[in-house]
Parts: structure tokens; sequence; C-alpha cells
């Protein structure tokens, strides 16, 4: 149900987009969220956008990530600049309906080389 693009290998300082398709009616509904796992570490929080639009940031990323949604394409979207090696990490989608339930994508690859 929930369909993740993008990714893929940049330089530091450089910037990617992924996209995240949801299918079904739940999405206008739902929070999407962005999360990230590097090697040996756990799966983090880095943005998300709910249902009427509020966003909210990691730390780590504000200023240079920006999370939205197109609720008419059922899709939203991680802009990701000023990319940093530290931002190397499999990417991951997630849409939270209202009661909860959560619904992931498959993950991509995302790689910044110094």
């Amino acid at each position: 149900q929930v369909q993740l693009d993008g990714g893929g290998l940049v330089q530091a300082g450089g910037s990617l987009r992924l996209s995240c398709a949801a299918s079904g009616s739940i999405f206008r509904s739902s929070a999407m969220g962005w999360y990230r796992q590097a090697p040996g570490k756990q799966r983090d929080l880095v943005a998300v956008v709910t249902s009427v639009g509020t966003t909210n940031y990691a730390d780590s990323v504000k200023g240079r990530f920006t999370v939205s949604r197109d609720n008419a394409k059922n899709t939203v979207y991680l802009q990701m600049n000023s990319l940093k090696p530290e931002d190397t990490a499999v990417y991951y989608c997630c849409m939270t309906d209202t009661r909860g339930i959560r619904y992931w994508g498959q993950g991509t690859q995302v790689t910044v080389s110094s």
C-alpha cells in the first residue's frame, strides 16, 4: 500500500528527493512519516506531516529537509538538501492511519559521499 521512490548516491552538499505513494482512501486522514536507519543503529523519525499539514522534524535535519504532501496524488515527499555523510541510511516511509495502524514502505538507500 505504500510505495517509495527515489534515493541513491549523492555527494555531500547535494540534494535528493524521495517520494512515497500510498494507495487507498485513508491517505488523506493519515499522518505520513519519514524514518531512517543507519547500519547498526535504530530506526529514527526524520520528519512527519500530519493529515492537516503540520510538520515536525528531527533536530539533525531541521533547515535542510522539507516534508510535504499532495493529497490529490496520495503522495508525500521528502526534499533533502545540503546532505551530509551522516545522512547515509536506509530511508522508510510510513503511513499511520487514524487507528494508529502503521503501513511501511520497502525502504530505499541514500548514500552521501564525502
